[in-house]
């Protein structure tokens, strides 16, 4: 069942856009039965897309997907995630993929985490010694004080300790207003050209974002709002399953609040012509059919996109 429309406001005007492409983040091998309701349990390889944007000399990532050494994750990500999923970090690097653009990791200023998962975030002053990394507003007060003080918990204490934490790190702030359907969101560079969204649901903090790009195309990161362009279609229903010693669970915090972002982002792809693109969705780049979405990759990532993903292969 569709969850009902939203309101909806206008979207702002602007001769404005960024630069955006897409960035490999590795993978790992999901169940597609925690994902769908009502069907089988069958593995998959759940892919995962980070991206770069470039505007007005500043170097910023959305995201930053996996990363094959474990030591950036903490211990309750290393026993109860990556023991079950066989992650891998991408072929090449993302400090590679930035340099493989003319961008070097010192030149990364910000970066912007959708949330706080481990397939998501990671400590970055090591790779991106310049930069700072930014969380949706809620997610200190979800995931503080960690796993230093914690180790039975997942969250990141070298983000969200107050006293020990290695990250320099902060919550946007806003101000807040609305773009379309979504009633908080932040025009980020103050010019139109990108907008940040609190999108709950997911989790504390989650935010999806919307890039005009070159052209005049606008192109939304869905990030974990949801987990595929079933999803989004309302072909399936988000899975609730059950985990041993855990009970019911799902991906999603709130159920509720997160088929309401689900049908907010379908009203900015069905009434305004937005391009989605999910963190783990697949299926644009194994068609290949929408070239606003295509324009993204560069050449290696097409190449994979033609030959190895199809597969389900790393690409």
């Amino acid at each position: 069942m569709l969850v009902a429309e939203p309101s909806c406001a206008p979207l702002p005007e602007t001769d404005a856009y960024v630069q955006l492409s897409l960035l490999d983040g590795g993978s790992f091998v999901g169940d597609i039965g925690r994902v769908h309701a009502g069907v089988a349990k069958n593995k998959f390889r759940m892919y995962n897309w980070a991206f770069y944007i470039f505007h007005r000399g500043r170097h910023i990532l959305w995201d930053l997907g996996l990363d094959g050494d474990r030591s950036c994750y903490t211990p309750w990500v290393n026993q109860y995630m990556l023991e079950q999923v066989n992650h891998v970090g991408p072929r090449s690097s993302i400090v590679h993929q930035l340099s493989e653009r003319g961008v070097l990791a010192s030149q990364v200023d910000t970066v912007l985490f959708s949330h706080a998962h481990w397939d998501h975030s990671r400590p970055i002053h090591n790779e991106f010694p310049n930069a700072t990394a930014y969380f949706g507003p809620g997610t200190k007060e979800g995931c503080s004080p960690g796993h230093m003080a914690d180790p039975s918990v997942q969250w990141d204490g070298r983000y969200f300790d107050p006293e020990r934490a290695t990250e320099r790190w902060g919550e946007l702030h806003g101000p807040w207003v609305s773009f379309g359907p979504f009633e908080k969101a932040l025009d980020y560079f103050g010019d139109g050209s990108f907008w940040i969204m609190q999108a709950p649901g997911h989790m504390a903090g989650n935010l999806c974002a919307a890039a005009k790009i070159a052209g005049g195309n606008w192109v939304l990161l869905g990030s974990d709002c949801c987990h595929s362009r079933e999803l989004l279609d309302g072909k399936y229903e988000i899975s609730q399953f059950c985990v041993p010693g855990l009970g019911k669970m799902s991906l999603h915090a709130d159920i509720s609040a997160a088929k309401a972002t689900i049908a907010k982002i379908r009203i900015l792809e069905q009434q305004f012509g937005f391009h989605v693109a999910l963190a783990h969705d697949a299926r644009w780049l194994k068609e290949g059919t929408d070239p606003v979405l295509m324009s993204l990759l560069d050449d290696r990532m097409t190449k994979a996109a033609k030959e190895r993903i199809p597969q389900d292969a790393i690409p």
